[in-house]
């Protein structure tokens, strides 16, 4: 382990990763979307945002890129199964899970724009 400061460019990417969350976060309840986990980390994969709408429950990974493309193909196939991976999970721990359907989006945060919410991007 280092004793000296951190690398500046980490944790600039770091803070980067956790502003463009709560970005999304805010986008995603504007449009009528309820937060109900942000950064939900199990064993099996990490869930940047679960969101619902009624019976819907969304599972969002965010990424922070330089536009949005670069964000659609920086979630990597081994990303999605562990994303889907960890959904499971979440949805098998709600008392309503039998009522609820899962949905996996992207929403990608590029500078000077609105985050774009991609819906059932994998």
């Amino acid at each position: 382990m280092r004793d000296g400061p951190a690398d500046p460019r980490r944790l600039r990417a770091f803070r980067r990763g956790r502003v463009s969350e709560y970005a999304a976060a805010l986008y995603l309840v504007a449009k009528g979307y309820r937060i109900s986990a942000l950064r939900y980390r199990t064993s099996l994969g990490e869930i940047d945002i679960v969101a619902r709408r009624g019976d819907l429950v969304v599972c969002v990974e965010v990424k922070a890129r330089g536009d949005v493309e670069s964000a659609l193909f920086a979630v990597t196939a081994e990303a999605q199964r562990r994303i889907r991976a960890a959904s499971d999970l979440w949805l098998s721990r709600q008392p309503d899970a039998t009522r609820l359907s899962l949905r996996c989006d992207i929403v990608a945060v590029t500078p000077w724009r609105l985050p774009t919410h991609v819906e059932n991007a994998f």
